[in-house]
């Protein structure tokens, strides 16, 4: 690497306790976290923009800062797990310039148990493909700015649910639907919109968090038995995603690819129901659902984190079960939008990532589908996120 300086700088903290080393090149900045801080491979990140910009700190707890930003224009931050070629390097976050010196977290070396940082950062949404492969619902491309949020990493399993839900009947709690799960591991599904809404607000009263979801415009009644939507304290305790949280977590900050992973699906990557015929981008050699989980002709969901994460470290996000959202099912906007929140109304509570019964057109991170919130179905789970500054 030509670089035309270079400066290094020592943290120990928690489970970090190496040098970093940043080099910087041609118009381009790098720096390098040690793998224990992801619980995966090294990871590089680098910054590409329109001019070249100096690293000057980079914290323990994940915080970048660089310098000589040109403001009014966006910088995107590459993520690589090694730099042995050029074209490992895929995008992570995307940062509009608001200042000639920006700091951004890129990751949390401790995040919340079971859960991933998805750093703050602007993505397009909708789908980046040619548009008649998709639907229309799917369009306009719009860029979104989404503030800094925790997810579950995988989704919610039946041995979870169950946990928390034995707690919220012994509090004051009622559900609509059972547990239900194929075991432990499994992720929880035939659970309607409401329900997942007041099992996050157990989560969040168990572990001593504020809850989320209320019964009344002054955030002073929990919502712990209700069938009609809440209200949200959007700052507090654990919720459901909301569709851009949704989109901008599946695509594991890659931009412009079909999948959390790329163009292309096939059973190694999903648990979905396999039609190279119909689609180009299905390269399975087979059609079909997945042999692995299938019993007499009928398909079922595999255990949660059985195929390889995304650049996030989420897993599952695409196939296996549809994931309930926050936002209702609405038309998208044409201009740029900072953490939307969705419609006020809409036919159906929005539903994303597709799931074992469905094609691989369902699987893509741009398709949405909305769902009666009422609703329970044995391929429909859902995952929780969490606002940043939880304790």
């Amino acid at each position: 690497m030509n670089g035309s300086g270079q400066s290094s700088l020592d943290i120990m903290k928690g489970r970090i306790s190496k040098a970093l080393v940043f080099l910087i090149a041609s118009g381009v900045a790098f720096c390098a976290v040690p793998s224990s801080s992801l619980a995966d491979d090294a990871r590089f990140f680098r910054i590409v923009g329109p001019t070249a910009t100096t690293i000057t700190a980079f914290t323990p707890d994940g915080y970048i800062t660089w310098t000589n930003a040109q403001i009014g224009t966006n910088y995107t931050v590459q993520t690589a797990r090694n730099l042995g070629n050029a074209t490992h390097w895929v995008d992570y976050i995307q940062i509009p310039a608001s200042n000639n010196v920006i700091t951004n977290r890129l990751y949390d070396p401790n995040p919340p148990s079971g859960m991933a940082l998805i750093p703050a950062g602007a993505f397009t949404m909708g789908n980046c493909m040619d548009e008649t492969e998709g639907y229309p619902d799917e369009l306009p491309q719009h860029t979104v700015y989404v503030s800094a949020f925790y997810i579950d990493t995988n989704l919610v399993t039946k041995s979870l649910w169950d946990t928390v839900y034995q707690w919220a009947i012994a509090h004051g709690y009622s559900f609509v639907y059972p547990s239900f799960g194929e075991a432990s591991t499994y992720p929880m599904t035939s659970i309607d919109w409401y329900d997942c809404v007041k099992w996050c607000n157990a989560r969040s009263e168990k572990e001593n968090k504020t809850p989320a979801y209320y019964t009344d415009a002054g955030l002073g009644v929990l919502y712990r038995k209700e069938q009609v939507a809440p209200y949200v304290s959007w700052n507090s305790g654990y919720r459901l995603p909301t569709e851009a949280e949704w989109e901008k977590a599946a695509r594991g900050g890659a931009s412009g690819q079909r999948f959390p992973w790329g163009n292309t699906i096939s059973w190694s990557q999903a648990n979905y129901d396999a039609s190279p015929a119909s689609y180009a981008y299905d390269v399975n050699p087979t059609s079909g659902y997945n042999p692995a989980w299938i019993s007499g002709g009928n398909p079922y969901a595999a255990p949660v984190g059985s195929f390889a994460s995304n650049g996030y470290g989420l897993y599952d996000m695409a196939g296996n079960v549809w994931e309930w959202c926050w936002d209702w099912y609405g038309a998208y906007s044409s201009g740029s939008q900072t953490d939307p929140l969705g419609p006020a109304s809409g036919s159906g509570r929005e539903i994303r990532g597709g799931s074992y019964y469905r094609y691989a057109i369902r699987c893509r991170v741009a398709d949405r589908h909305p769902c009666d919130p009422a609703y329970g179905f044995v391929d429909l789970g859902f995952r929780s996120v969490l606002p940043v500054g939880q304790p």
